[in-house]
């Protein structure tokens, strides 16, 4: 005698509902990988990671941005592969370190004549063209791609980001936050008295509307909060007005260039509500070095028409403090590479979760490139790794090491550095120095503990010399023209015309 098997009715019309609801739902799947969402990557302009509330800043505001991270993944030790704009923009576009690029100072770059040591000249003055780049990947995926606001990897036309993968784009030349409007790279007629941040959101809206119904990458690159600092009047007026936190520069006019930032994240955020896009689309927020605290010139940073609000007072030089990290923008310290980074997409990344994963911006292009279910090509070395993983809410790997490599003079000497889990390894590179930080029990990189914990040294400088040697990184060379005494004078950079 046989027995069949049979499933009861109940279970037969339960199983048939979720094969209905599975097939209907686009969203529905068992990984992030080839999901192809539209991402948003809005990029910030010396932006400190200790600028935004959701960082523990208690004098500026940013409400959309603390809501991104409420509703997504904030994390905590996400990093840019310089601490200047121009090589952590060609990271993000080429998914390599800045080393292996050939770009480690901001173009042109700085150049002290008289100095002991002659720095590497940045191999191009633009961002190479046989580099394939995070826009022409996405095309070729299959995604309407636009870039809107600063680029600052190369200025002739050939350059730009039109002939490097991005569909729509207009750039921003430079000259001020409210007379950009014929400094675009295609003019733009706008109300007067409109934010440069306004504009290129409008730009950024516009794009979106357009291609709403096409899988889209969309670049905004904001100017803000880069010197000389200009903003809305009646937000500066705000800040002046607003009572001051303790051991914090508040500057007003900085305040209101960061919420300039954050009112244009809340512009797209609503805009993709309103057009249902919102569970389809990951908006990523980051900023391309760390918070500027005063001109390496020592001149006045903010905009000439304002800087009578600071008449006679040190706010005059001072933009902001990034406390409780040391140093600044142009330092590989952690005020100079540390950076806000904030992952929202609603239905698909747990809602205010945070994560203590090493992150370098040479990790953004493989992220969208696997999202949009496309290979890396095997012709270009790629430094960086996906973090679908990561948003998907694996652990992180706690044996990577990330890299950095800034061989310039700034607003410290040249140096190079490796974070490895909790450790940091600073590499002087004029004196041979080797400084070591337990970045778990001392953010502010306070106490070096190179000489009691030897092995460790020993093991990260050995890991970062390989490094060094895989990406060909340029180092500087004794100057015959040293001269002691003028030895801290800036002089113009041979490439600069």
């Amino acid at each position: 005698m046989s027995m069949k098997a049979s499933l009861p009715l109940k279970t037969i019309l339960i199983l048939i509902s979720i094969f209905i609801l599975t097939a209907c739902n686009p969203n529905a799947q068992d990984s992030l990988n080839g999901s192809r969402p539209n991402i948003i990557f809005i990029l910030a302009d010396d932006m400190g990671w200790a600028d935004l509330p959701v960082y523990g800043n208690l004098f500026n505001e940013a409400p959309n941005l603390s809501r991104m991270a409420k509703e997504g993944i904030r994390f905590t030790d996400a990093y840019a592969a310089c601490p200047v704009c121009s090589p952590t923009r060609a990271s993000i576009m080429s998914g390599q370190y800045p080393a292996r690029v050939g770009i480690t100072d901001f173009i042109t770059g700085h150049w002290r004549p008289y100095e002991e040591v002659i720095v590497p000249i940045n191999r191009t003055q633009y961002l190479p063209e046989e580099i394939i780049t995070v826009g022409e990947l996405m095309t070729d995926a299959g995604y309407a791609t636009g870039y809107f606001g600063k680029w600052h990897l190369g200025f002739e036309d050939r350059h730009q980001p039109g002939n490097q993968g991005f569909g729509t784009v207009n750039v921003y030349k430079g000259g001020g936050f409210f007379s950009y409007a014929g400094r675009m790279s295609t003019p733009m007629e706008v109300e007067p008295d409109t934010p440069l941040s306004e504009a290129l959101t409008d730009l950024s809206l516009d794009f979106i509307r357009d291609h709403q119904e096409d899988p889209f990458f969309l670049f905004l690159a904001h100017y803000d909060v880069h010197v000389q600092l200009d903003a809305d009047s009646t937000l500066i007026e705000k800040y002046l007005d607003k009572e001051k936190a303790e051991d914090y520069p508040c500057n007003a006019v900085y305040a209101a260039m960061v919420e300039h930032v954050d009112n244009s994240v809340g512009r797209i955020l609503q805009e993709l509500k309103e057009l249902e896009l919102a569970e389809n689309t990951l908006v990523v927020f980051f900023s391309d070095n760390g918070g500027l605290i005063s001109r390496f010139d020592k001149i006045p940073l903010i905009e000439d028409s304002k800087q009578y609000i600071y008449e006679g007072d040190t706010l005059l030089y001072v933009a902001s403090s990034n406390a409780p990290l040391r140093a600044e923008k142009g330092t590989v310290y952690e005020g100079g590479i540390r950076e806000p980074f904030i992952a929202w997409w609603p239905g698909h990344l747990e809602a205010g979760k945070e994560s203590s994963a090493l992150i370098s911006s040479v990790d953004f292009l493989p992220t969208f490139v696997e999202l949009a279910g496309a290979i890396l090509p095997e012709e270009q070395v790629f430094d960086g790794i996906s973090l679908v993983d990561l948003l998907e809410g694996s652990e992180p790997d706690l044996d990577r090491a990330i890299f950095w490599h800034y061989p310039v003079y700034h607003h410290d000497e040249p140096m190079s550095a490796v974070r490895k889990g909790k450790w940091k390894l600073i590499h002087k590179l004029v004196n041979d120095q080797r400084f070591l930080y337990d970045l778990e029990n001392d953010i502010g990189e306070t106490n070096d503990l190179s000489t009691s914990e030897l092995e460790i040294t020993d093991e990260l400088y050995g890991i970062l010399e390989v490094w060094r040697q895989d990406c060909g990184a340029e180092f500087p060379v004794p100057n015959p023209g040293f001269i002691p005494e003028g030895r801290y004078e800036w002089g113009v950079h041979p490439d600069r015309n």
